[in-house]
């Protein structure tokens, strides 16, 4: 097996990895935020959400 072989499997090998990673994200994103606020337009209203200081 030579080095391009090697580093195909690699580069598939990441790629799997990546898209693992993503779907995780997926799934987590999505069971904690809901969708109306993912959706929205509205720039910085998850982190408004997020930060809601009282005095």
């Amino acid at each position: 097996m030579d080095m391009w072989n090697i580093l195909e499997y690699a580069a598939w090998a990441l790629s799997v990895l990546f898209a693992a990673l993503m779907l995780v994200d997926l799934a987590r994103v999505d069971s904690t935020y809901d969708n109306d606020l993912l959706t929205s337009s509205r720039e910085g209203e998850i982190e408004a959400t997020q930060e809601r200081h009282q005095i």
